[in-house]
């Protein structure tokens, strides 16, 4: 029996140690990245929206909104969180910032929110 008989090759095992740790550092990176990024929330409907939206300026609320714009990775972007300040017959002006109606995914009272949804409470 020669050696070339009796040997069993451990296949990609034996690459295992090879990562480099630039490798590990970047793949930690974007695990890191794809955690903190916010999470796709359900799609609503007009009439939920306009319900919720109406409810929040009556009540003078603070509210979330996610809106259907991602990133070039193809992530949402972080919500928009406050006050109703005003509106007009496109869209709804929180804090300083507008958003169109046909923007929002998904809008909810930010008080409904668990405090750990929030991103303002990063550790």
């Amino acid at each position: 029996m020669s050696y070339g008989e009796s040997y069993q090759d451990r296949g990609m095992v034996k690459w295992a140690g090879f990562y480099l740790s630039e490798h590990t550092d970047t793949l930690n990176d974007q695990m890191t990245r794809e955690k903190n990024c916010p999470q796709q929330k359900m799609q609503m409907d007009i009439d939920e929206i306009g319900t919720i939206l109406s409810e929040t300026q009556r009540r003078n609320k603070e509210i979330t909104i996610q809106i259907e714009e991602r990133d070039s990775n193809g992530y949402y972007k972080p919500d928009t969180v406050g006050v109703i300040k005003g509106f007009d017959e496109l869209g709804i002006f929180v804090g300083n910032t507008k958003i169109g109606y046909d923007e929002i995914r998904h809008v909810a009272f930010s008080n409904d929110l668990k405090w750990s949804d929030t991103k303002q409470f990063k550790i």
